[in-house]
């Protein structure tokens, strides 16, 4: 995986003095549109992917910040990384972590330039009102990349394959 792959979520906790995001995070801020999102429950040994919505599937933005370098054959590489936070009691059931969802009263202040103040910029990272959100399991195709179509967030059944009794050894 690249360095640039890599750095796909930073966290919000820190962003402000990893070197990483410390200029992103007090300049180049920027929102990342989204209807929903997938994290993976492991139930038994398997792990079932769920999708996370805000009011039924309302768009809404995760913190995201923005930042581009030279690779080293000279060429621009631009990259986005998407803050990530504490769990609200709605994810934590499913994954340690969670993209910061900005309230959208907070969107105005969080793209503003003129905003370096990190103590500021920092208090809009928190997690997202879980009562304002639903998750539900989704059908399994969406862990294939090549899968990109409205089926992926269809919800599912997850059913838990038993293990036999009977050895058929």
């Amino acid at each position: 995986m690249s360095g640039a792959a890599r750095m796909i979520n930073a966290r919000s906790e820190t962003a402000a003095t990893t070197p990483a995001f410390r200029d992103a995070m007090k300049s180049r801020r920027c929102l990342i549109p989204a209807d929903g999102f997938y994290e993976w429950q492991r139930i038994g040994k398997t792990k079932h992917p769920c999708c996370f919505e805000i009011e039924d599937g309302k768009l809404f933005a995760f913190a995201g910040l923005w930042d581009r370098w030279k690779d080293a054959s000279g060429t621009w590489v631009k990259s986005c990384s998407i803050l990530t936070t504490t769990p609200n009691a709605l994810t934590a059931t499913v994954h340690g972590r969670m993209p910061v969802i900005l309230d959208p009263t907070s969107y105005d202040l969080w793209l503003d330039p003129a905003m370096t103040n990190m103590e500021a910029a920092s208090d809009l990272l928190k997690p997202f009102d879980a009562r304002l959100m639903r998750c539900y399991p989704v059908n399994p195709r969406v862990n294939n990349v090549a899968n990109d179509d409205e089926q992926c967030a269809a919800p599912a059944q997850i059913i838990e394959k038993q293990s036999s009794l009977f050895s058929t050894q």
